[in-house]
């Protein structure tokens, strides 16, 4: 029994010192110090020895799981040093190393334009509206002088929410509301999104619009000329050609269509203009006197004006973007251009 308890000290002092994990330190453990050991079947058999040898073979099987338990425990320690080393190592910082750029954010493009649209009708002396995106029906089209089943609402192919509520197609919803509340004079812009079933290189089903108007007592067609002449000057320079050209809207009577100058082919044609040189970028006329009469404002006392941009057509032009829907599609090496 002797020889086999020194057979057992030596495979165990062996397997111990060759294991390179934590596992397989356990697997160790569990063969030479757990309960179904040798060494443990050892002790149990001790009863079946003589009085005089009891003694003697058990101290010595004491003494062999003495020395597993405490060679598995110097092994731990080594294992579990070792490995913190090994982490501490992948983890290693070079601090002299350069930091990484902090990546700042900024406004978007169609942002920077609706604000910069904001601040020049701001200083023209417009103050700023805003309305609901889901609308109802008379808001959006009743109210401005377009009824049911009047052929200009087929212009503005609509995203119906249920009978009554639809998502606006423009912002001229807001004209409406204010006048409500309020009697002139007014000088105010409605800027927000809008939504209309159309879909190419210059149209979006979402964009941004910027509605305004203003009314007083002898507001004439000159001073929406100005008013829109002085605009496009301070937001695209003074070199800029810009036409005024007869349109028709419900809701102005008369109407007319402002272009600018094609920015990508300076008035020559191209693929965004269509060939034309220009480039179609708002709406605008006098205020129909039935709106008027909708809000309860007297047509004989009062006139205004009223026009309707796409911020999105706008910001293609400023800054020379062929594709309306870049700016939708959260492309960075697009964005950051701005």
């Amino acid at each position: 029994m002797e020889e086999k308890i020194r057979q057992i000290l030596d495979e165990a002092l062996r397997v111990i010192t060759g294991s390179q994990t934590l596992a397989a330190l356990e697997e160790a453990r569990v063969r030479f110090a757990g309960k179904n050991s040798e060494l443990l079947a050892l002790l149990k058999s001790l009863g079946t020895l003589s009085a005089a040898e009891r003694p003697r073979i058990g101290a010595l099987v004491n003494n062999a799981k003495k020395a597993i338990e405490e060679k598995l425990q110097e092994k731990k320690e080594l294992l579990q040093k070792s490995a913190q080393s090994q982490k501490i190592a992948a983890e290693k910082l070079d601090v002299t190393l350069p930091g990484k750029g902090v990546r700042r954010g900024h406004y978007h493009p169609l942002t920077r334009v609706m604000e910069e649209a904001k601040n020049i009708f701001s200083r023209l002396g417009f103050e700023v509206a805003e309305g609901p995106e889901v609308e109802t029906e008379y808001y959006n089209f009743d109210g401005l002088n377009i009824p049911p089943h009047h052929p200009s609402r087929d212009m503005f192919a609509t995203f119906f929410v249920n009978d009554g509520l639809l998502l606006r197609t423009h912002t001229s919803p807001v004209q409406v509301r204010v006048m409500e509340k309020r009697k002139p004079p007014l000088a105010v812009i409605a800027p927000g999104r809008v939504y209309r079933r159309d879909y190419d290189a210059t149209h979006s089903p979402v964009f941004q619009q910027l509605e305004g108007f203003l009314v007083n007592e002898n507001v004439t067609f000159g001073d929406l000329k100005g008013t829109l002449t002085e605009f496009l000057r301070q937001m695209f320079g003074k070199e800029r050609e810009v036409r005024f050209r007869p349109s028709f809207f419900p809701f102005t009577e008369p109407s007319a269509e402002v272009d600018v100058e094609c920015m990508m082919c300076n008035g020559k044609g191209c693929r965004l203009c269509k060939d034309t040189g220009w480039i179609e970028i708002l709406g605008s006329g006098l205020i129909d006197p039935n709106v008027f009469k909708a809000v309860g404002y007297d047509p004989e006392k009062f006139s205004g004006f009223a026009f309707g941009m796409g911020i999105d057509r706008i910001a293609m032009l400023k800054y020379g973007i062929d594709n309306i829907h870049l700016f939708y599609e959260n492309d960075m090496r697009f964005l950051e251009q701005f």
